[in-house]
């Protein structure tokens, strides 16, 4: 169930999977320590032509004929800037040029929504929506003390429109870029349906929180983590649900829908579930580094690991480590296919474009970019019940 969207999304998926790989300003401690620190800086704004600390933008993708992408992206928003064109729009369009199929170029405000939603921040209404079977778009969660909340929009109510446009059989993630808008305190007016009753709210947008790990107990012996994105802190909250959960229970980690975050957190979450040992290795600019999980995960609790088409980058990242460790089953469908780094360059103009430097490998040496994770159970009807019957044979319910 799409909730606030996480980062901004004006190229589509490659855009949205820019979240996925964020190694920013660690790479440089990672490459030291063999594991990337627990808590990652902030992306912080970068001067034009400058790209992540220690790492020369010189040394950049190479996607066509020996050019060099970094080289070829900053030129064309440089030469843009100086005949008074879009510096943003002319280094798009040599990304696209360019065949890195997840470079992204941001403007100042969208990099910085793009921090944000790193640190588990956005802006929004506090809406969840899906899509109906008759196309149209239904309120599945309303966040707790969000503009929504305070108006009275409740779950299950009918999205009809958004600022005047309708919402009937629109793709959610274009209803979710129109809640969020462009900045706190701006205004959005829905016209939302209850039964036979059907009204009109005018919300202010807010800084909202994200909720990136939910904990639930299906039973006794089975609790559920679902994990929506890893944002800053939340590979601490799965450990500590793990903590939590009842001697004797058994883990179910939805994963399905998460489209990635910092690396760091999913290596964090690992370390819940594994008692030290390879998480995955990474190349950046050929040069070959690794991430470890840390000496103190619960190895024994049953564990099942629920996925899909929507898992993408650090999650898949996760759940190849779990899989190749023969930590868990996973359950669902093949995951996304996202297992490149990107790294961010400084653009003329406060723009920041992300490139392709390198790839990661799950600890077998399976490369996951364009192909994904098959799962060990393949399902698509009823995912969840079939991993509880998978959980319930590792001894994970009673």
């Amino acid at each position: 169930m799409p909730g606030p969207d996480l980062c901004p999304r004006p190229r589509g998926v490659r855009r949205g999977a820019a979240l996925a790989l964020v190694f920013a300003s660690v790479l440089v401690t990672a490459a030291a320590t063999n594991c990337l620190p627990r808590a990652e800086e902030r992306p912080a704004p970068l001067a034009a032509g400058r790209a992540v600390a220690g790492l020369d933008p010189r040394e950049g993708h190479t996607t066509r004929g020996g050019d060099r992408t970094a080289e070829d992206v900053a030129r064309a928003a440089a030469e843009a800037q100086a005949d008074g064109k879009s510096a943003t729009r002319a280094a798009e369009e040599a990304v696209g040029r360019s065949g890195d199929r997840w470079g992204a170029v941001y403007d100042k405000a969208q990099y910085e929504q793009y921090a944000d939603a790193l640190d588990g921040r956005y802006t929004g209404v506090g809406l969840w929506v899906s899509r109906t079977a008759d196309g149209r778009t239904e309120v599945t969660r309303v966040q707790d003390g969000g503009p929504a909340a305070r108006a009275g929009i409740e779950a299950g109510d009918l999205l009809r429109s958004v600022d005047h446009w309708s919402a009937d059989g629109q793709p959610v993630t274009e209803t979710v870029a129109r809640l969020r808008g462009d900045a706190a305190g701006s205004k959005v007016v829905l016209v939302l349906e209850r039964g036979s009753r059907t009204w009109t709210r005018t919300l202010d947008r807010a800084v909202l929180d994200t909720e990136p790990v939910a904990v639930e107990s299906l039973s006794a012996k089975v609790v559920m983590i679902k994990v929506a994105a890893f944002t800053r802190g939340s590979g601490e909250r799965v450990r500590a649900a793990v903590h939590r959960a009842p001697k004797g229970a058994g883990i179910l980690l939805d994963l399905r829908g998460n489209s990635g975050g910092l690396v760091g957190e999913a290596v964090t979450a690992a370390s819940a579930f594994l008692d030290g040992g390879l998480v995955a290795t990474y190349d950046v600019h050929g040069k070959q580094r690794a991430l470890y999980a840390a000496d103190d995960g619960d190895d024994a609790r049953p564990l099942v690991v629920l996925i899909d088409g929507g898992t993408m980058s650090a999650a898949e990242l996760l759940t190849g480590a779990l899989q190749d460790r023969g930590r868990a089953v996973t359950v669902g469908s093949r995951t996304f296919g996202k297992g490149s780094v990107q790294l961010p360059t400084g653009l003329p103009g406060g723009s920041v474009a992300e490139l392709t430097v390198g790839h990661y490998r799950t600890p077998s040496g399976r490369g996951l970019d364009g192909r994904g994770i098959t799962p060990d159970l393949p399902v698509t009807d009823r995912p969840l019940e079939h991993a509880e019957t998978v959980l319930s044979g590792l001894g994970g319910t009673s």
